[in-house]
Formats: structure tokens, sequence, C-alpha cells
């Protein structure tokens, strides 16, 4: 049987190291055991950043609905806790959309907590 040598399957795996440091600057993407590294690190930095986006997306929610909320005369705390005592059960991502986009139906939602929470 003849000996199979291992360049093809090298090649291969070298070609797709290198298409994904395409853009690269410098050795990064021309040299195999530089651009091996960067992927790595790259890979492993846009598996975590998937996981922050979230984690900003519910701060920027949080910031924009505590400064609506605060025009209303209402801390966020005390927003988020009247909307449940009413069961207005409304994401915080939507909520921020309608502080930005819809300040009359914030300032209905804004009443609505406030007087639950003075009931309370």
């Amino acid at each position: 049987m003849a000996r199979i040598k291992g360049g093809l399957n090298a090649k291969k795996k070298h070609n797709r190291v290198l298409k994904l440091a395409k853009g690269y600057r410098g050795a990064r993407s021309k040299q195999y055991r530089v651009a091996k590294q960067s992927v790595m690190r790259a890979l492993a930095s846009s598996y975590a950043g998937r996981k922050q986006r979230k984690r900003q997306f519910r701060r920027l929610w949080i910031a924009r609905i505590n400064a609506a909320a605060r025009m209303n005369g209402l801390s966020y705390s005390k927003f988020m806790y009247g909307l449940k005592l009413a069961g207005v059960e409304v994401n915080r991502k939507m909520l921020a959309e309608m502080a930005v986009n819809d300040a009359e139906g914030f300032a209905t939602l804004a009443k609505l907590a406030q007087s639950k929470v003075e009931a309370a």
C-alpha cells in the first residue's frame, strides 16, 4: 500500500484558518502560526461578546426606563414594583421603547404604577 502524505489536509486546515483571519493586520493574516492564535482568541471573544451584548442591552433598557420614570415622578424600582402590583406584564425592552417613542403611553403606565404603590 502506498504512503499518503498529509500535505493536502494540512494545506486545507491552514487555508481555513487564514480565511478566518482575513482582514487582520500584518502577520496575523499571512502566517499560519500567528493567524491561528489570533483566530482562536477572536472566536473566544466573540462567544463572550454574545453573552455580554445581552447584559449591555438590559442595562440600556433599565437606564432609559429609569430616566422616563423619574420624569414622571417615580424611581425605577417603584415604577417596576407598581407595574407588578397592577399586573402589567410588559418586558423592559418594550418599556424602554415606549419611554423613547411613546411618552404619553409611558406616562399612563407611570400613573397606574404610582397609584398602586401609594395604595400598597
